[in-house]
Order: C-alpha cells, then sequence, then structure tokens
C-alpha cells in the first residue's frame, strides 16, 4: 500500500509541475513578444495553434509590426529624398513631413509595446521558473491560491450566465409561492436551467471554504456558500434588474478580500522562500559543488517524468485539434508528420521529445542487455541518458525550431538517422567487452556465445541496410557523409571486435604458449583505432564545410571545437604514448638475452607472470627468466623486476649488471636448483642482508603484482607445475620457496643453490642464507600446524602474513 501511495503521490507532484512548462512553451511560441519577420515562423504558429487563442493573435500582430516598419522605413526614405531634392524647406512644414512625424510615432509606440510585452514574457518565464523548481509544499500552497481566485472568477462568470437566463423568465417566487408545478417542472423552464448553477456554487462555495489561504473564522467559513449563492437567490425576488445585474460583484467581494489578505500575508513568505532557497543552493554548491547540486535538483524535481508528461500532454491537444478541425478521415502518415512537426516547435517542445526519445533509447539498451544475458547494466551512463544529450545537442545545433515545417521534418528524419548510427555504436560499447570476455574466459555456453555473435551480425547487417536506403533515395550530401562514416565507423569496430574475439578462442584451442597473439591483437586494434581516427579527421572537415557554405552558428562551431579536442588531438596524443611505450618495451626487451634450450631444460619452471611453461624467455640481470611478450607488458608498468624489484636493465641500456658489478661469464650456466630458486624467490632469499623483513616486503609485493596478471584458466597449470619444486625445494608461500628442513641441515653448501645471483665479493652470503633457510623452514611448520589444528584449508599467503603479523 505504502509503495502505490509513493508512486499516486510522485505522480500527482509531476502533474503539478507540467503547467509551468505550458506557460514558458507558450511565451515561446509568441517569440518572447519579439517581432519575427521570418514567414515561415509565422506559417508555423498558424498552424500549430489553432487551438490557443493568443498564437492566432500572433501572426496578425507580427504582419503590423512588418508593415508599420516597411511603411516608417519608405516614409523616412521619400523625406530624404524630397529633402535632398530640395521640394522641402527644412523650416515649412508639410503634407510629407506631417506623415514621417506620424510614422514616428507609431514605429515609437509600436517599440515601446514590443519592450513591454518582453518585459512581461520575461516576467512570466522567470514565475513560472520558479513555480516549476518550489518544493512540493510549496507548490501545494501556490495552487490553492491559484484555484482559491480561478473558483472566484468562475463562479462570477456562472452566476452571470444563470442571470441571464432568469431575466428572460418569470419571476421563480411567484412559481414556487403558487406551486406551479408545470412551469416548475418544464424541461427547458428557468427552474431547471438554473438548478446546475445553484449545485455549482455551492459546490465552488464549499471548495473556496476549504482550501482558501485567508483567515478563516466560524463565521466566515459558513457565509462563504451563501456569498456564491447570493446573486441566484436574489434572481429570484422581484428585484429590479439594475440590482441583479451587480449582485455577482458584490457576491465576490467576500472571497476576494480573503484572497488578498492572503496574498498580502504569504509575500514576506514568498521573498524569504526565495532567499532561503537561493542560500540553500549556495551553500550546497560550495560544499557539494555545482555539478552534484544539478544532479540532485534534477532528481528532486523528477525532470525527465515531467517533460515525458508535458510532451504526451502537447501532443494528445494537438491530435484533439487535428480530429476536431479535420472534416476528412486522417491519413496516418500525415498525422505523424504533423504532430512531429508540432512537437518540435519550441525548445521546451524539443526538450519533452529529447526525454521520450530517451526513454525509447533507454528501453532498447535493457532488451539488448537482456538477450545477451548481462546484468552489469550502469543507469548513470545507460544508452538514454547519451542518446538525450545527443539528440538535443543535434536539434539545437542544426536550429531545428525556426525552420519552416516541411523543412524541419526533413532535418528531424536526418538528425534521428545520426541518432540511430550512434545507436548502434552505443550497442556496440555493450557487446564488445561481453566478446571478450567470453572469449578470454573460456566460457563453454555456446548460448552466450551465439547471442553475442547475433548481436555482431545485427550491428554489421543494420548499417548496410541504412546506407543502401539513404544512398539510393538522397543525392550525395554533406549529411550523407556523415551518416556513412558513422555507418562505417560501426562496421570496422565490430569486425576488430571479432577478430580479436576469434584470436582469443584461437589460443584457449592451442596447448602451448602463443607469444605473438599480442602482437596480433596490437595490430588489430591499431587498425581500428587508425580507422576510428581517419573518420574523425573527415568528420572534422565534413563539419567545417557545413560551418562556412551549408549553416553556421555557435553552437555548431563550439562541438566542432570540441571534436577537434577530444576526437582528434586526445586520441593522437593518446595513441602516440601507446605507441612510444611499446617501442621503448620493445627496444628494452630485444636488448636482453635469450635463455638457450639448455637453459630453459635445466630451468623446468613456468613464467611467474603468466604461469604457463617457457619455450623460449628471456633473462633479465638479476637471472629471471620471463617470457618475451609478458615481460613486454609489465615493462608498460615499470621498469622493475616482477619478483625480485630489481631495475630490469641499465639505463645505458646494458644487460647483465647487478650492483654495479659484471657477472661472471658462467653465470648463465647455473645448475637446475639455482634457476629455479632465483626465479621464484623474489627477494631473495639468499641475498646480501638475509633479513626476513626484505624477503617479506618483496614477496607481497611480486605477489599483488603477478596476481592481478594471471588469469584462473591458467591457475590449473601453474599448480602442477609447481607442485613438482615443492616436493624438491619446500613449501611455496607468497613467491617463496622455503626449502624443507631435511635438505637445509643435509649441507651447508646447498643453501648456495637457493640465493638470488650476487656478486662473490659480498661477505656473510653462506652464512646469511643458511639462517634465511632455517627460518622459513620454522615458519613452514608453523603453517602446517596452524592449518591442521584448524581443520579448513586456508591460502598459504593469508597465514604466513597472519603468522608473522
Amino acid at each position: 500500500m505504502s509503495v502505490v501511495r509513493t508512486k499516486v503521490l510522485g505522480l500527482v507532484d509531476v502533474i503539478m509541475r507540467v503547467p509551468s512548462l505550458f506557460i514558458i512553451d507558450e511565451i515561446l511560441k509568441i517569440s518572447m513578444g519579439l517581432p519575427n519577420s521570418s514567414p515561415a515562423s509565422s506559417a508555423v504558429n498558424t498552424a500549430s495553434q489553432a487551438t490557443s487563442s493568443a498564437a492566432m493573435v500572433e501572426p496578425v500582430a507580427e504582419s503590423l509590426v512588418n508593415a508599420t516598419l516597411n511603411a516608417t522605413l519608405k516614409a523616412a526614405t521619400a523625406a530624404a529624398a524630397d529633402f535632398l531634392a530640395g521640394t522641402v524647406s527644412p523650416d515649412i512644414g508639410g503634407p510629407n513631413l506631417d506623415d514621417s512625424r506620424r510614422d514616428d510615432i507609431e514605429f515609437y509606440k509600436l517599440l515601446s509595446l514590443t519592450t513591454i510585452k518582453f518585459l512581461l514574457c520575461l516576467f512570466g518565464c522567470i514565475s513560472a521558473a520558479c513555480v516549476f523548481m518550489l518544493w512540493t509544499r510549496h507548490l501545494v500552497i501556490v495552487y490553492m491560491y491559484i484555484i482559491s481566485v480561478g473558483l472566484i472568477f468562475l463562479s462570477y462568470w456562472s452566476n452571470v450566465s444563470a442571470l441571464s437566463v432568469i431575466s428572460d423568465g418569470p419571476s421563480l417566487l411567484e412559481d414556487i409561492l403558487s406551486l406551479n408545478m408545470e412551469r416548475l417542472l418544464d424541461p427547458g423552464g428557468v427552474a431547471l436551467s438554473i438548478l446546475p448553477h445553484l449545485l455549482a456554487q455551492w459546490l465552488m462555495g464549499v471548495i473556496f471554504a476549504y482550501i482558501h489561504l485567508g483567515p478563516k473564522y466560524k463565521l466566515i467559513q459558513k457565509a462563504l456558500p451563501f456569498s456564491f449563492l447570493m446573486p441566484l437567490f436574489l434572481a429570484m425576488l422581484p428585484l429590479p434588474m439594475v440590482v441583479l445585474k451587480h449582485s455577482p460583484a458584490f457576491a465576490a467581494i467576500l472571497p476576494l478580500v480573503l484572497s488578498k489578505i492572503a496574498l498580502w500575508s504569504s509575500s514576506f513568505d514568498v521573498v524569504k522562500t526565495i532567499i532561503n532557497g537561493y542560500q540553500h543552493a549556495r551553500n550546497f554548491a560550495s560544499n557539494f559543488g555545482l555539478s552534484a547540486l544539478i544532479e540532485n535538483e534534477w532528481q528532486r524535481l523528477n525532470v525527465p517524468c515531467v517533460l515525458r508528461a508535458f510532451w504526451t500532454i502537447r501532443l494528445s491537444e494537438q491530435l484533439i485539434s487535428l480530429l476536431a478541425n479535420s472534416d476528412v478521415p486522417l491519413r496516418f502518415a500525415a498525422t505523424v508528420q504533423s504532430l512531429l512537426v508540432g512537437g518540435c516547435e519550441t525548445l521546451t517542445a524539443v526538450l519533452g521529445m529529447t526525454s521520450i526519445i530517451s526513454l525509447i533509447c533507454h528501453y532498447i539498451g535493457k532488451a539488448f542487455q537482456l538477450f545477451l544475458m548481462s546484468e552489469d547494466y550502469d543507469e548513470d551512463k545507460s544508452i538514454g541518458t547519451v542518446s538525450a544529450i545527443l539528440f538535443y545537442i543535434l536539434a539545437l545545433q542544426t536550429g531545428l525550431t525556426s525552420l519552416s515545417p516541411d523543412k524541419r521534418f526533413i532535418r528531424l528524419c536526418r538528425n534521428l538517422c545520426l541518432l540511430i548510427t550512434a545507436l548502434l555504436h552505443f550497442l556496440h560499447n555493450i557487446v564488445a567487452p561481453i566478446l571478450m570476455s567470453l572469449s578470454a574466459a573460456r566460457n563453454p555456453s555456446r548460448k552466450r556465445h551465439a547471442r553475442a555473435l547475433m548481436v555482431c551480425a545485427f550491428l554489421l547487417l543494420t548499417p548496410v541496410g541504412l546506407l543502401s536506403i539513404l544512398w539510393t533515395r538522397h543525392s550525395p550530401s554533406t549529411w550523407l557523409l556523415a551518416v556513412t562514416a558513422f555507418s562505417v565507423e560501426v562496421i570496422v569496430k565490430v569486425l576488430v571486435s571479432l577478430a580479436t574475439y576469434t584470436l582469443f578462442l584461437l589460443d584457449a584451442r592451442r596447448q602451448t604458449f602463443w607469444e605473438k597473439l599480442d602482437d596480433y591483437v596490437y595490430y588489430i586494434r591499431a587498425f581500428g583505432n587508425s580507422v576510428e581516427f581517419c573518420f574523425g579527421i573527415f568528420l572534422f572537415f565534413n563539419g567545417a564545410w557545413i560551418l562556412i557554405f551549408e549553416s553556421g552558428g555557435a553552437i555548431r562551431a563550439l562541438m566542432m571545437c570540441i571534436h577537434a579536442y577530444f576526437n582528434i588531438w586526445c586520441e593522437a596524443r593518446a595513441g602516440w604514448a601507446v605507441f612510444m611505450k611499446r617501442r621503448t618495451a620493445v627496444h628494452k626487451i630485444s636488448s636482453l638475452p635469450e635463455a638457450t634450450p639448455l637453459q630453459l631444460r635445466s630451468f623446468d619452471d613456468v613464467c611467474a607472470i603468466c604461469y604457463q611453461e617457457m619455450t623460449s624467455a628471456k633473462i633479465t640481470r638479476c637471472k629471471h627468466y620471463f617470457h618475451g611478450v609478458c615481460l613486454r607488458k609489465w615493462l608498460y608498468v615499470q621498469d622493475r623486476c616482477p619478483l625480485c624489484h630489481e631495475i630490469i636493465m641499465n639505463q645505458d641500456g646494458k644487460n647483465g649488471e647487478c650492483n654495479g658489478d659484471q657477472p661472471n661469464e658462467d653465470e648463465n650456466e647455473q645448475s637446475p636448483n639455482q634457476m629455479s630458486n632465483s626465479n621464484s624467490a623474489p627477494g631473495s632469499l639468499g641475498s646480501a642482508n638475509g633479513t626476513l623483513n626484505a624477503q617479506i616486503d618483496a614477496s607481497s609485493s611480486a605477489t599483488s603484482s603477478t596476481s592481478s596478471i594471471a588469469t584462473s584458466a591458467n591457475n590449473s597449470s601453474s599448480a602442477s607445475s609447481n607442485s613438482n619444486h615443492s616436493r624438491n625445494h619446500g613449501l611455496t608461500v607468497s613467491g617463496f620457496r622455503i626449502p624443507n628442513p631435511a635438505s637445509v641441515t643435509a649441507s651447508s653448501s646447498s643453501s648456495s643453490a637457493v640465493s638470488s645471483p650476487v656478486p662473490s665479493s659480498a661477505s656473510g652470503v653462506s652464512s646469511d642464507t643458511a639462517a634465511a633457510a632455517v627460518t622459513a623452514a620454522a615458519i613452514s611448520q608453523i603453517i602446517r600446524q596452524h592449518q591442521l589444528q584448524q581443520h579448513q584449508p586456508r591460502s598459504p599467503d593469508r597465514d604466513f602474513l597472519d603468522e608473522l603479523e
């Protein structure tokens, strides 16, 4: 029940804000009271305002303005010509001079009236906007006052109408006293004719007594219904017509006095409300920002729903007007065209149409989301919001409201074609991440793959069909070139997504690591981005041609500047930065030594970044082995080793140096234990300082780095590979290879196999390494005991950190 009540109250709040938009819309229809010399706009106003008296007067006023201006200019020109010809003396008045002065007087009168009309229209727009932004409780008070004043005038009109009926017939008092039932019950008689007025006056008196904002004394409240009924009661008496004629005005005195008292007493509250609203907005903007204030007010006023209600009511009014004024049956296409043309003739009407288009696009996006079985639908970045902004910008950019009806309909259809192409781009933005997730996660659900591919086929066929229809029915133009560019761009983006999706699927079916995959993906995406960049440049020149030679405007120029900055300059800078990063990473990787097959067989481990087996590898200066592709991706982020955080290569580009010393030439020929542990133990366990804290810090950093890159699909292969090494070298914890206590105590020489490559001149290496290994073995034993006590499996990384804490 509470949900229904909330929805009903929300609907009432929306309906109460709609009349303010109608007031602004009517003021915009008459061009804010300014003369408009465009015949197209006059025709539009005449055609669209058949039911509005204000709009019926507007073309006449505009024609009068134009005629007066033309007459004034002609008279001034004639007077100047006569003066130059010497036909009129400057000090002698003549008929031509009197006509000129008369025209000047008329011109200044017209200018004064136009100024007054403009000021009144401006005041009306500001007042309507302020009423629209009121809080609901203040809005209810405004409507109570407006309704109470409206009831007074309605009561006056009803009394005047009833008195005109009574004055033509005999006195009702005589019929009532003589019980003349025949005359009283006559369907065309005075009694039955006045009965609806009596009921209406009593009902209006009761409503006024309930909602008026004046002083509500008990006696006054009881007297108000009788005040509304007083003229009808007096009309039943045999009184002179002079008294009956002025009785409606006397009956309205009491309600008008109460309304005036309410207006005077609430005037201070109006000023106080405006000041409080300004202070609230100022404090909110200073604390949370202007954008947060706009968003908060947008949600409080429920602007989209108000605009939809306004446009729907406006369109219904136009449809009823067409049905009432048409003598022949209406054709569907002509009716739709007329409604669409009338539905975008003012800025407020365009806003209403924008809200309807936003709702339609929102549900289209949601339908595709449901079809793709995707649940992550961001309401703030939905298709509806972006489509609404795009449509309104197109309407402002093309001057939709200032065009004639025929040209406006053509421009509206062209804008809708551009919106359809933009909608295809938005749908691609939905399906592209889903394609990548399905291919990267190796999802076996064929239904989801089939649905995503069906959407891609729709995105390929729709622009092709649209272009074929447009190019066969229209001649080449700047607008058609823009639609073609957007459509071809959609096709290229879909093909790039499908090619990347295919590469990832092929990689999932391979049994070995595909080192060229990253290069292929990079080339395909670089091709797609290059095509988009070229189309962006083409659209910029196309818009410049329209701006210079077809239809200019400040809004179009501003949008071109925005397009040039964001879609051309920023994209070019970002693309160049990516290219330079890749080029630098490739140069660094090429300078690193390649691991020989013998070294790889001796190493017999996986890449610590991707957890895949290595058929080829690069050796860093700290003697760690990685795939060249994985290491190149890592170099996009930082230049340090993912395991030990040493600098991968020196600034001068020379490889193989560690801590300033040149390693031995035979250092690359390590034993299997040495290479395995040097690649797996970040820190390392046998580093020169030999402290456990250094091992812990390096381990946690390496774990956080590598875990974000590795996928869940590769964990099984890494676990099987690491299990063989754990049997030989102990437990693996957070990237550490902790040796077994037996292997540590067996011989002190075996501890050197765990150490990372350091200069042989470092002192205390063997003793520190043995101490670190024994400590790590003790920690490993504590971990196992703790797990047995808890009787539940836990992550070794989490246990290790818990024990250290």
